[in-house]
This record gives C-alpha cells, sequence and structure tokens, in this order.
C-alpha cells in the first residue's frame, strides 16, 4: 500500500547527508594510499569517500523506492486525487497501511541499508589489500 514511503524518506535523509559531507569534502585534502600497481612500480589513488557510498545507499533507495511506487501505481493504490492513497480513504484501510509501513516499510529500508554496509565493507578490504605490498616494501 505505502511501504515505498519509508525507504522514500530514508532516501531523502541520506541524499541531503550526502550533499552536507560532499561539500566539506571539496574542503580539505583527499584521502590516498599508495598500491603496487606492477613490479617495483607504485601508483596513488584516492580512498572512496564518505560521499561517494552515501550516494551509493542513496541510489539504492530511490531506485528501490521509484520501482515499487511504479509497482503500486500499476495496481492502483496510488491515485492521482486526494488522498493519493487509496488506503487512506478510510480508518480501517488506514490503520492496515500504518502497520504495512511499519513493518515491510522498515524491514526494506533495513535490508538495503545492511547491503550497503556490506559494500562499504568489501570496499574496505579491497583498499587495504591494495595497500598492504605498498606497505611491505616500504618498510623493507
Amino acid at each position: 500500500m505505502a511501504c515505498f514511503l519509508v525507504p522514500t524518506a530514508e532516501a531523502v535523509v541520506v541524499t541531503a547527508a550526502s550533499l552536507i559531507v560532499k561539500a566539506r569534502e571539496k574542503k580539505s585534502e583527499p584521502k590516498t594510499f599508495t598500491y603496487e600497481a606492477s613490479e617495483g612500480k607504485f601508483e596513488t589513488r584516492e580512498k572512496v569517500s564518505l560521499s561517494r557510498k552515501l550516494n551509493w545507499l542513496s541510489c539504492l533507495l530511490w531506485g528501490g523506492s521509484i520501482l515499487l511506487a511504479f509497482e503500486h501505481l500499476w495496481h492502483g493504490e496510488i491515485t492521482p486525487w486526494f488522498p493519493f492513497l487509496t488506503a487512506a480513504g478510510s480508518p480501517e484501510s488506514t490503520a492496515v497501511m500504518l502497520n504495512e509501513m511499519s513493518t515491510v516499510g522498515v524491514l526494506m529500508s533495513v535490508v538495503v541499508t545492511v547491503v550497503w554496509l556490506g559494500m562499504v565493507g568489501v570496499c574496505a578490504v579491497m583498499e587495504r589489500k591494495a595497500q598492504k605490498p605498498s606497505r611491505l616494501k616500504a618498510h623493507a
């Protein structure tokens, strides 16, 4: 009914946070790491910034929310006239809608956020793994 509103609300908050963090990152030096590109050649790369990681979450949430909104529109649960959601037409159906939002909507947001945390973890491991050979060579 309206489960897509919960990830949409999270997407709005994450998008705003991403923009704020991006503005702050422009004022500071980018974080870099050095790695061994080939035998004896070292390269320096920028670490994936927090604003970019937040943008990943934002894209996941917006994409899922838009897809869910389209699905609800397709099934006639969203209308172009007030109250826009057919479930908001009566108190009984509004209670069902709010229950769905608090269970299904929250669960979808949590699952997407956990997947994003996994992506961030994999990114951190890849950056650390790329750094190790250069650290060993630098200290040897």
